[in-house]
This record gives structure tokens, sequence and C-alpha cells, in this order.
């Protein structure tokens, strides 16, 4: 019904207005008597095994990735369709508009996405309040849904001080949040993917892991890393990861190229600059996957992200050393019985 009906309807309007008129239907969905019930019984998966994952436990493979649930506000809703655990963010130190609308694209054609939403949250004091509301709490222990903080910096701050966003974040989620992803791969912040550089890189998850290992219980830390990267840069992330002494890597974020989509050229040049997800993404994010897990130790696990749109791919993924598995445009396109058919098989 979701294809034929109920997406047909959502696609008519601007692909962001959709976003938060979903997420809100689904939210009063919840509230009414019955409803509950009814997203256990269609959505959630009926079987699924639980995974360990960088000293958790996750109770299913698929997780929803950062960007769906920028301030932690919709967590419950997400843990009734079925995801295994949910990363909330980008969030920033500030709130911060991110860059101006139109800045969410589908293309239907591809079943992809084009964004160029610039980290717009509403700063990390927003989800530590969302984050602490009954309902959560609820999820967590009801569900033991695992939650990831996805931290960056705020577009004003210089890349010389950059780490003082990241620390800002990483302090105040720090007891909210199951395990931590530095994002410096998006592609919709200026001078962000700078940061991705070797140098840069490990002075800056350095200074996160010191304050980490401070903490009676330290948390996995994770790096989410572009699809675009050379040979030799992946390399060198491979390098920083095993000095920093990271859990795990998040493969991939959004990409900037545009090739071979069945979008119209002029189409694409109207929308203009942002990054592309979705079923494009696959076969790239899914090399870089494989690359960066034989380049690896063991104890460095990863989890796939990018352009999954059926259980075949979470097998691709998987196959490729994927420990878990992340969507976002994916289920866009499908429908809140998204998770449970990955899951089918």
């Amino acid at each position: 019904m979701y294809a034929w009906l109920i997406r047909p309807i959502f696609f008519l309007f601007h692909a962001e207005r959709a976003h938060y008129l979903a997420l809100n239907l689904l939210s009063l969905m919840l509230k009414i008597p019955g409803g509950k019930a009814h997203c256990r019984f269609w959505y959630r998966p009926r079987k699924a095994a639980k995974v360990q994952a960088f000293g958790l436990t996750f109770p299913n493979a698929i997780g929803l990735a950062a960007g769906f649930d920028k301030n932690a506000a919709y967590i419950a809703s997400m843990a009734y369709l079925g995801f295994g655990h949910i990363e909330i963010g980008t969030v920033t130190p500030r709130p911060q508009p991110g860059n101006p609308a139109p800045r969410l694209f589908r293309l239907p054609k591809d079943k992809a996405l084009i964004n160029r939403m610039g980290f717009n949250n509403d700063g990390v004091d927003a989800a530590v309040r969302n984050l602490r509301h009954p309902s959560v709490q609820q999820v967590r222990s009801q569900m033991s849904v695992i939650i990831g903080g996805n931290i960056g910096k705020n577009k004003t701050t210089p890349n010389a001080t950059a780490w003082q966003d990241y620390v800002q974040c990483f302090e105040k989620l720090f007891d909210h949040v199951d395990y931590f992803v530095v994002n410096v791969s998006s592609p919709n912040t200026p001078g962000l993917r700078e940061l991705q550089e070797k140098e840069p890189l490990l002075q800056l998850l350095n200074k996160l892991q010191d304050i980490n290992r401070a903490k009676a219980e330290p948390k996995p830390l994770l790096l989410k890393i572009a699809p675009d990267l050379s040979p030799r840069e992946l390399d060198d992330v491979a390098e920083v990861a095993i000095a920093a002494g990271l859990s795990g890597l998040i493969v991939s974020n959004a990409t900037l190229d545009r090739k071979q989509l069945k979008t119209a050229a002029n189409d694409l040049e109207a929308i203009g600059a942002g990054g592309l997800s979705g079923r494009p993404l696959m076969t790239r994010s899914t090399n870089v996957l494989r690359y960066m897990r034989q380049r690896l130790p063991a104890s460095i696990e990863i989890m796939g992200v990018g352009g999954v749109m059926r259980s075949e791919d979470v097998a691709a993924k998987q196959e490729a050393g994927a420990k878990l598995v992340q969507v976002y445009t994916g289920f866009i396109y499908e429908g809140p019985a998204f998770v449970r058919k990955l899951l089918a098989q």
C-alpha cells in the first residue's frame, strides 16, 4: 500500500516538508490507542538475530543513519518501526539553520536523494533534552535499542578550533548515547572534509580519545568517511583509525559524483550542489567498505551504509565486511515496513 498509495501522496510535497509530515503523523499514530500494537504487528521484524559489535549488543543488524532524526525527537517512533539502532545528529554545539531551502531533492528515476542540508539542528542541549524524555528511556529498556551520537562542528567554527566543537558535543552527549560517530565527511559544510586529512584527523580523534579513556566506562568511537576518497587517502584513514584506537568506521557518507544517473542532466543542473545518496551509491560505497575491511584489524568493525534498497544489498554489505548496516534513502522510498523486509531473508 505504501508504494502505490501513501508514497505518491507524500511525493506531492517538497521532500523536506514531506519528511517532517511523515514523522509527525507517525508520532501521532503512536499516541492513538492501538497505534503501538499496529506498528509492532505490521512493521517490526518477526525474528531478528542480535549482533555483537563495538562491545555492544544490537537487537538486529539494521540501523537508521544519521540525518534522519537530527535532534533525537523521533527515537520512539523509529524504534517501533524495528530499527535496531538509531543514530541521531549530526549534532553541533550551537543551533544552526543549515543551508537555505530548498535543500533536499528526490531523484525518483534513480531512487536517490540529493541533499545540501548543512548540519541543520537545534544544538546539542536540545538533543540532550530529547534523549532524557521518558519515551526514549522506555524504548531503550523495553526494546534494547542502541542510540548513536553523530557529532560535528558549527559552520562558523574554523577548522583550527573545530576540535572544541567535537569535544563539547562529546561531553554533553556522553551519558545519553551508546556510541559516538565523528562526522568530518559531510559534503555540505564548507571545508569540513579537510578534517579528513591525516594530521588534523589524528589530532581530533586523539583529543576525543583522551577524554573518552579518562571516563570510567569509555564509549565506542567511530569515524564516518566519504566514498570519494582516493586509495591513498583511504590508506591514511586506516592508519589514523588504528593509531587512534577507534572502535569502528561508518562507510560511507553521501557522494559528490553524479555519473551514470537516469535523472536528466538539466534536472541535475537545476538542483545544484549537494551529496547524492540512494541506490546509485550502493556499488561505490560497498567497494570502499571492502577496501577498508582489508586494511583494518578485526578489532575495528564497520557499519555499511549507502544504497541499501533490498535484503540482497544488506547481504552484499555484510559480505564486504560490514557488521551492521544503516539505511536512510531506502527507507524514504520503501516505507515503514522497510526494516522487516530487509531482515525477512
